[in-house]
């Protein structure tokens, strides 16, 4: 019994082992591979002797990568205050409020982020040049908030509907009103739902390439994922890869940052509602 123990512990630490490596070896890869210039790109050494350092520099010479990823950030934070402003308030009434047509219009809702973005591209592009919204940071806000909100929508409704009633009755018996009851009673035991769904909407809104490349034009309005895809270098047929690397690699740290800053209240709003009692 001892050896079966001390056997299956063993393939279970390899088995996470081979886990850790499958998914952190393409970002300790693109690491090395920013840190090259040349033909050592083709030279596979677990790191480079001359570390070109340049390449990172070379990002921000190129074009305006500064102002790209201020666009970014600025695009994802507008994305996901509004999903989660609108979401909070919708699962309230989605999960609390007794209406006819909830389950239908709940259904409704997932439906509408099954559709593949190409399917609604031709008529969001349409609504954005009527709005004056082209070449723009709202146009962004506005579409990204397409695949954002049906999931955010749906994810906090189900948190929603797992909060106590007695919290609810005790509020209303005290005369506050539903505003009150969202943002004084409901809002601060939401914490793990709020940043597990406002952190995959930041993710979306962070790496999302169709939509920005479609409704911006000018390089002061693109986001990181269309300023990378347009890194060219002296020739069509010479692309700078290390600096294409090393912009991934830049872009990528903020996103590895806040998962690392939220990963109890992620874990714990994923766990949330799996287990009753």
């Amino acid at each position: 019994m001892q050896a079966k123990r001390i056997a299956g512990r063993a393939l279970f630490y390899l088995l996470v082992l081979c886990i850790i490596v499958y998914t952190v070896f393409p970002f300790y890869w693109a690491i090395v591979s920013s840190l090259k210039a040349g033909s050592a790109l083709f030279q596979v050494e677990f790191w480079p002797a001359n570390p070109a350092w340049d390449n990172y520099a070379g990002v921000f010479r190129g074009q305006p990568f500064a102002r790209n990823i201020l666009n970014s950030v600025v695009v994802s934070v507008a994305v996901v205050a509004l999903s989660l402003f609108l979401a909070v308030t919708a699962s309230y009434a989605l999960g609390r409020v007794r209406f006819r047509g909830r389950g239908t219009l709940l259904m409704v809702v997932l439906g509408v982020s099954m559709f593949p973005q190409v399917a609604v591209l031709s008529g969001m592009f349409e609504l954005i040049r009527w709005l004056g919204l082209y070449n723009n940071l709202m146009g962004l806000i506005l579409s990204y908030m397409i695949f954002t909100l049906p999931f955010t929508v749906w994810v906090l409704t189900t948190f929603m509907r797992e909060l106590p009633k007695e919290l609810e009755e005790a509020a209303i018996v005290d005369g506050a009103s539903p505003w009150v009851i969202i943002t004084r009673v409901f809002l601060p035991l939401m914490g793990p739902a709020l940043a597990t769904t406002g952190l995959l909407a930041f993710i979306a809104a962070w790496n999302e390439f169709l939509f920005a490349l479609t409704f911006t034009l000018s390089n002061d309005m693109r986001t990181v994922p269309v300023a990378i895809a347009l890194i060219t270098g002296t020739s069509q047929f010479e692309l700078p890869w290390g600096n294409i690397m090393a912009a991934s690699v830049i872009v990528t740290v903020p996103l590895l940052v806040l998962v690392m800053i939220f990963q109890r209240k992620i874990v714990s709003g994923l766990t949330a509602g799996a287990v009753k009692g």
